[in-house]
């Protein structure tokens, strides 16, 4: 599901991009698959009396980035849109590669857990190809620090709660890329290293190398160019 509907974002991205009915209606589409599952999830705690502090709070890593995904469809924040991008896209598409879930199909927290994950995915890809916002070098540090700021906050919620909110006192109990990476603490500096060379790869493949390529023939067709502009 997620690659075709993003495959449909890519394919009519000019089209939507030309269209402000169309762009504020995926918009406002995005903004409901973010909100409302998360919104009914904690609807959900309360009314079945599982809610619990140590497990029920909105602090893992794609939580965090719901939020941001969120905030970043109301405001058009560039400032926000690399989190989004770098961090929203890298956690919530290992989240889908290795689901840590204890509900499966057909409950409410199966259907959750991928619509808000896909929503944070597509979200990025909004953004980027629908609104034209870019990253920067300097947005990966930014998005590091970020990481390491919510990682320490988080950390902190967790020795308070005796929880295991982003997986900082434990790995999953079901199967994931952390297996792979030692034990604890080592898999979290692992993670740290996994997550900046994954940033500069997405930043390499999706932006740095087309502008590259974009320049060169635009170089080599300065006629061409100067036509369509």
């Amino acid at each position: 599901m997620l690659a075709g509907l993003g495959l449909l974002l890519f394919l009519f991205r000019y089209r939507i991009r030309s269209r402000p009915w169309l762009r504020q209606g995926v918009r406002i589409g995005l903004l409901a698959a973010l909100v409302l599952p998360e919104a009914a999830l904690h609807v959900w705690y309360g009314v079945t009396g599982i809610w619990d502090p140590a497990t029920s709070l909105p602090l893992e890593l794609c939580s965090l980035t719901l939020f941001l995904s969120a905030a970043v469809l109301l405001t058009d924040s560039a400032k926000l849109y690399p989190l989004v991008y770098f961090a929203g896209i890298g956690g919530a598409l290992q989240a889908i590669l290795t689901p840590n879930l204890d509900y499966p199909f057909p409950h409410f927290r199966f259907f959750h857990f991928f619509i808000v994950h896909i929503a944070i995915i597509l979200t990025a890809l909004y953004m980027t190809w629908i609104r034209g916002y870019r990253p920067t070098w300097k947005s990966i540090g930014h998005t590091m620090l970020f990481l390491n700021a919510a990682a320490l906050v988080v950390g902190l919620a967790n020795a308070a709660l005796g929880s295991n909110y982003m997986f900082l006192m434990h790995k999953p109990n079901t199967p994931s890329l952390l297996d792979l990476l030692g034990p604890h603490p080592y898999y979290i500096l692992a993670e740290e290293l996994i997550a900046l060379c994954l940033f500069v790869v997405m930043h390499i493949a999706f932006f740095a190398i087309p502008e590259r390529v974009r320049k060169r023939r635009s170089q080599a067709n300065p006629s061409s160019f100067s036509l369509k502009g």
